[in-house]
């Protein structure tokens, strides 16, 4: 799979590992598991890190943007890790799809993006 997901705090921090290409069926998984969270908690903050990621199929794409349009006022703050230049330009390409606070960090910056995240 080319999600990773893990809940953390209780299901408050979701840590999101990405790596390869995505495909539709990867979502398959990852949309019901960060609902039930976002309908446990409210909203939620997320963690994405993309390593050796090598973005979506068409059909993933689409899965990704729809996620997005569902759940565009369920996350408080999104922190993005990544080590190419086009993840920083998905991070500011995430704001206008979002009302949180979105964040990059470059890879081996977890500690920061997660002190970020938990910040009040």
């Amino acid at each position: 799979m080319a999600i990773d997901l893990e809940v953390e705090d209780g299901g408050k921090l979701l840590v999101c590992r990405l790596s390869g290409k995505l495909e539709k069926k990867d979502y398959e998984h990852f949309g019901p598991a960060v609902a039930r969270e976002i309908t446990a908690q409210g909203k939620v903050r997320m963690l994405v890190d993309m390593h050796d990621f090598h973005g979506w199929t068409a059909g993933a794409l689409w899965e990704d943007v729809k996620f997005d349009v569902k759940h565009f006022n369920h996350f408080e703050r999104l922190a993005i890790i990544g080590d190419k230049t086009w993840e920083k330009w998905m991070a500011s390409f995430c704001k206008p799809f979002t009302t949180a606070s979105v964040k990059y960090f470059p890879q081996g910056h977890e500690s920061e993006a997660r002190a970020w995240l938990t910040a009040a």
